[in-house]
């Protein structure tokens, strides 16, 4: 087995250790859920909640390591298979740090979510801009569009653009920290907006490569 599917396995495992080995320190209601402007909405009997990191980590690394085996298009998945792995690495790291803030905001201390989730989103974007940079045409991953999907060109372009941009929403993340500006402006708005613009933006490249 790789080394890196070691490192996975064992982040995964660790993810169920650390909330058993802290089961009897934990509240018997822990927060769980956090409103758009990082105040908690929603509390879960500790039995239950961890469990449920550990499974939703475990079930995402099943289908981001076994999707792409049945992708008609995986030889192109394997010529970035490297920056694939880091990114499944970085996405189990990402999942196992909100747990652990989850657990510390329960057991010890009410710090500000916001300072202590955003700069982790906006690392997680970094290895989401290397693995849409370096994609080739597949089904599962990338910016997945009818237009993309039918053309190398049309997928190349639109992926490095969404990189581009990628890189302007995880600075909005950063700076808003430093704000008070609703975190469903922050975050929501910025995606749902670019992925509008890249709908429309492969469809025009794909018109513009079958003109000539």
């Amino acid at each position: 087995m790789k080394k890196i599917k070691l490192i996975q396995i064992g982040i995964i495992v660790l993810s169920f250790i650390i909330p058993i080995f802290l089961y009897s320190k934990l509240p018997e209601h822990m927060a769980s859920h956090w409103d758009m402007n990082w105040k908690v909405n929603w509390y879960m009997p500790k039995f239950w909640w961890i469990f449920i990191m550990p499974i939703i980590s475990m079930t995402i690394y099943l289908l981001l390591t076994y999707l792409p085996k049945i992708d008609p298009m995986k030889e192109n998945i394997k010529t970035f298979g490297t920056y694939y792995d880091t990114f499944i690495t970085v996405f189990l790291w990402f999942f196992l740090y909100i747990s652990l803030i989850v657990l510390s905001w329960n057991l010890w201390y009410k710090f500000d979510m916001n300072l202590m989730i955003i700069p982790s989103i906006s690392v997680l974007f970094y290895f989401v801009w290397e693995l849409l940079i370096n994609s080739k045409r597949n089904w599962f991953i990338g910016i997945r569009t009818p237009w993309t999907l039918s053309n190398d060109i049309v997928w190349e372009k639109t992926n490095k653009l969404w990189w581009k941009i990628f890189k302007i929403i995880a600075l909005i993340f950063l700076l808003a920290i430093f704000t008070w500006i609703n975190i469903f402006y922050v975050i929501v708005v910025p995606i749902l907006a670019s992925v509008i613009f890249l709908l429309v933006y492969s469809y025009l490249e794909y018109k513009k490569i079958n003109k000539n």
